[in-house]
């Protein structure tokens, strides 16, 4: 489990891909101070398990199914990821509760300049869409973030100049794909719900790479 509050900017420096999924080497510090083999770290927002650590950095295994339905069947060599070791027990939690398990892809529409922030359009599919409301909890790339507005199609969030120079966030271009999970408690709400017949059930659509391929966004 994670805060989404993101503890540094590492870098791919070497990817392996096969046919059963990917190994990831991925320079880092602060993150490397108490990582211990088998532990959990959020990589852009994915729960990874780090299968070796080194002075300067860890590797990670990715199964074939993360590398489909997250952005990091597109990673290349020397791009920025952020980086968030498993939270304890003692912790504050500083941002959300995140799981890491990402629900699906998401689209930068627009940037824009505002005031000392940046605002930032999300297109999103209808699986995460639908746990959205205003001034509720997203994680973005790893990143918990509030979200200012919602649509059928997008969700609106401002980056503070803190966000932008600590995390990818700042470095993000119209056109960028972004991995994005949805608030847990609700999604146990809906559940609940469900269950108790108050509301029928929906079938889950999962927005991946298929999605954006047939956009030509990929």
């Amino acid at each position: 489990m994670f805060s989404g509050i993101v503890e540094e900017i590492g870098a791919i420096q070497g990817i392996n891909k096969s046919l059963a999924g990917a190994k990831f080497f991925i320079l880092a510090s602060v993150t490397l101070e108490d990582l211990k083999l088998g532990d959990s770290i959020s990589v852009a927002g994915a729960c990874l398990t780090a299968s070796q650590v080194s002075d300067t950095g860890f590797s990670v295994d990715v199964s074939t199914e993360t590398l489909n339905c997250t952005t990091l069947g597109t990673i290349t060599v020397g791009t920025p990821v952020n980086l968030e070791r498993a939270m304890t027990l003692n912790a504050r939690i500083g941002g959300h509760l995140v799981t890491g398990h990402i629900d699906g892809i998401g689209l930068l529409r627009a940037r824009q300049q505002d005031g000392n922030s940046i605002q930032l359009t999300i297109e999103a599919p209808e699986e995460i869409i639908r746990y959205c409301v205003p001034k509720g909890s997203i994680t973005v790339d790893g990143i918990s973030l509030t979200i200012n507005a919602v649509s059928n199609r997008s969700i609106a969030v401002a980056i503070i100049p803190h966000t932008a120079k600590v995390t990818t966030m700042g470095l993000k271009q119209i056109g960028d794909t972004v991995n994005l999970e949805s608030d847990l408690i609700g999604k146990y709400v809906e559940r609940l719900l469900q269950s108790s017949g108050a509301l029928s059930p929906k079938p889950a659509t999962v927005i991946d790479r298929d999605y954006l391929e047939k956009r030509g966004l990929l």
